[in-house]
């Protein structure tokens, strides 16, 4: 851990760097995106194919996977023996930290494979790079994702086994490291292997965005995030032209409850996310500033601007299409604003009388639709509606059925906790104490076992938030408290918890009738 913070101190100082990094961007013809910082990988394809493959894979460091997928395309126009262009679209259609590839990427994605092999490769070490993705590939009608990552991470260690002075070889193997950890392994172990890759490749590599991003993925949980806030502050600055690069940072900002750092953060995001769509794709909305609006709804109700929320809330409803059609990180900010926006500030009847918008396929993206039912059922059983919630728990069921279906095991967990929190809600309003508490219990201690998902800035009401409510409401004051502030290590600064811990130690206070509560 030592070695880990000297190398974040490096990072820090390397951001006056960043702050003189040129905003020039290459001549190709494509839209000028402004500074997305620098990265580039060694090929033997012709002078005018690297310029777009290495602009690619710069792209793709900071996940702008469809820009990425144009330059990789306009490499292969330039070089018709380029194999390593085919390459690029097969990896900008597998995205590790986000969600398994669709249907349609899948099949973009094997096509390139058969492209790059078609096309060949000149050296071994690019063969290895098409062989890595390939692995990927192989069995997709077979195995999970899950496995065909597992198979994909080891190929890239292998790569850069044999070929340890490709420092993009590392970089992408980390990313593969972190796509391919256990959400429920509390050592963070891979994440940790992945940060030691990357502090090592720090000091070469000072102007790379994949370094500082995926330093920040690796390190963005309750106990580790400290250790990304000179990455955070650093990243945006590599990559200004991102409109991920400006979003991430808030990633640690919400983990350590900066509000306002992380308000400034996906401002910005979604300025420039909005600008290039209306460039580029006029009149539709971007996947990318949605995701941005979770993040800001989420902040400015921890703040109590209820107004800067509602605004977004009421965005969010107007959308109609998407830049990406049913884009999960979109989908899950289309469910979750109105139901962190109803139930953070404890408006039951509107939560209840959420619909389901009709702008997602939501067969697509279950644990989107999700959150929505888990606000109505919340609110209902709150609003003493119970017809509603029971209904809200039934969808939710079923959710997590069609999840665990689709062997979605995390999502599937997720939706759980979620459906049990409904169902103690529904036995508290019908006087059931015992099993309320139980069944709260019982959700909470799903929530614990298991990691957000980098797509939400966190659960719209934490399980464990709700069982100290539920305590205080049974006059369990001293328990309450307890886990009021458990919550608030793992999630600093949530007003709700703050003001939970402080009405359970008020009523402590008042029922030890001394004037001072316990510690």
């Amino acid at each position: 851990m030592r070695i880990l913070l000297i190398a974040m101190f490096v990072l820090a100082q390397l951001s006056a760097l960043a702050e003189t990094h040129a905003h020039g961007e290459h001549d190709h013809g494509a839209p000028d995106l402004g500074n997305i910082g620098k990265a580039r990988l060694e090929t033997s394809c012709t002078d005018a194919a690297r310029a777009e493959i290495d602009r690619g894979v710069t792209l793709m460091h900071s996940f702008w996977y469809g820009e990425a997928e144009k330059a990789f395309r306009s490499a292969a126009a330039a070089d018709a023996a380029c194999g390593m262009a085919w390459w690029g679209v097969a990896m900008s259609n597998l995205h590790p930290l986000w969600a398994p590839p669709t249907t349609a990427e899948l099949a973009t994605g094997a096509e390139a494979v058969e492209k790059a092999k078609g096309a060949g490769t000149k050296t071994a070490r690019e063969k290895a790079y098409v062989d890595a993705i390939s692995t990927f590939h192989a069995k997709s009608g077979a195995l999970d994702h899950g496995k065909r990552m597992a198979a994909y991470e080891r190929a890239m260690a292998d790569l850069v086994q044999s070929h340890p002075a490709d420092p993009e070889a590392a970089i992408f193997h980390a990313l593969a490291l972190l796509g391919t950890a256990d959400a429920k392994d509390k050592t963070y172990a891979k994440q940790k292997q992945a940060a030691e890759i990357l502090n090592r490749l720090l000091p070469l590599e000072p102007e790379h965005p994949g370094v500082a991003h995926y330093l920040i993925h690796s390190f963005d949980y309750p106990e580790l995030a400290e250790l990304a806030l000179p990455a955070a502050r650093v990243y945006a600055k590599l990559a200004p032209g991102s409109p991920h690069a400006l979003h991430m940072p808030s990633h640690i900002f919400i983990r350590l409850g900066l509000w306002e750092e992380s308000i400034a953060s996906n401002l910005a995001s979604k300025d420039k996310a909005d600008a290039y769509v209306a460039r580029v794709k006029p009149g539709v909305a971007s996947f990318d500033a949605l995701h941005a609006v979770d993040y800001l709804v989420y902040a400015y109700l921890q703040q109590g601007k209820d107004d800067e929320a509602r605004k977004l809330v009421e965005l969010t409803a107007a959308v109609g299409t998407l830049d990406v059609p049913n884009q999960f990180a979109a989908a899950y900010a289309i469910g979750a604003v109105p139901a962190r926006y109803t139930l953070e500030r404890g408006r039951w009847d509107e939560a209840a009388a959420l619909a389901v918008p009709k702008s997602v396929a939501w067969e697509k993206v279950p644990y989107g639709e999700a959150n929505i039912h888990f606000a109505r059922g919340v609110g209902g059983a709150r609003a003493g509606k119970l017809d509603v919630a029971r209904d809200a728990e039934r969808r939710l069921a079923a959710i997590r059925q069609a999840l665990l279906d689709q062997k979605n095991a995390y999502w599937a967990d997720q939706v759980e906790i979620q459906r049990l929190c409904v169902a103690a809600r529904i036995a508290a309003a019908e006087k059931k104490g015992d099993e309320a508490l139980e069944t709260m219990r019982a959700a909470a201690a799903l929530e614990t076992g298991t990691e957000k998902h980098p797509v939400t800035p966190g659960a719209i009401i934490p399980a464990r938030e709700m069982l100290a409510e539920l305590l205080l409401e049974n006059g369990r004051g001293e328990e309450a408290a307890a886990e009021a502030k458990q919550v608030l290590r793992s999630a600093p600064n949530r007003r709700a918890a703050i003001e939970l811990a402080a009405r359970a130690k008020a009523e402590d206070v008042a029922k030890d009738g001394t004037g001072a509560a316990a510690d």
